[in-house]
């Protein structure tokens, strides 16, 4: 799971790494251990994915977001991102860094009037600010070459013909087929 570690520190150009833009796949649940997972691909290129465990209120909180629930009162996520705002501050873009020791790590790219800031965070949590505000997802070159898998390519004629074959199965089903 990704760890609770935050700092914020002035951006310093001459240490941004080079970054491949992400897409939101959705939260999935990992099965038997029933264990959330964020799921982040290269929106470019390879496409490669990035699958990152994520706790449980993490995980709802970025399903609501994505459902475009709004809650009778602001949760965690909706707050940060209102008292961002009251304090002049933007969420420009969000990087998920690095991982080290099985923990990622991500950054929250801020602009402000006193100059732009970069708040080290959880990538769930990156994300679920991410989304509600329409920020783009970005990750690391390194992180990805390092752990980045490549997507299960499936033939688009074998995934066609399945398709035809169960509509065809539908057309010509009967109750007698299953014994009835």
């Amino acid at each position: 799971m990704d760890t609770d570690t935050t700092t914020t520190h002035a951006v310093d150009p001459g240490t941004v790494t080079a970054v491949v833009p992400l897409e939101l796949i959705g939260v999935r649940v990992e099965v038997p251990a029933n264990t959330p997972m964020l799921l982040l691909r290269e929106a470019e290129g390879r496409h490669r994915l990035l699958p990152i465990y994520i706790g449980s209120p993490e995980a709802s909180a970025i399903h609501y977001a994505l459902e475009g629930v709004v809650p009778p009162r602001p949760l965690t996520h909706d707050l940060t991102l209102i008292l961002l705002g009251e304090l002049g501050a933007t969420l420009t873009k969000v990087v998920v860094t690095e991982m080290r020791d099985r923990t990622y790590f991500a950054e929250l790219h801020l602009a402000t009037e006193g100059g732009d800031k970069v708040v080290s965070a959880r990538p769930s949590d990156a994300i679920a600010l991410a989304i509600r505000c329409a920020a783009p997802m970005y990750a690391s070159d390194a992180l990805i070459d390092e752990v980045g898998q490549e997507p299960v390519i499936e033939a688009e004629d074998d995934a066609a013909e399945i398709i035809d074959e169960f509509k065809d199965f539908i057309e010509n089903v009967s109750p007698e087929d299953f014994g009835g």
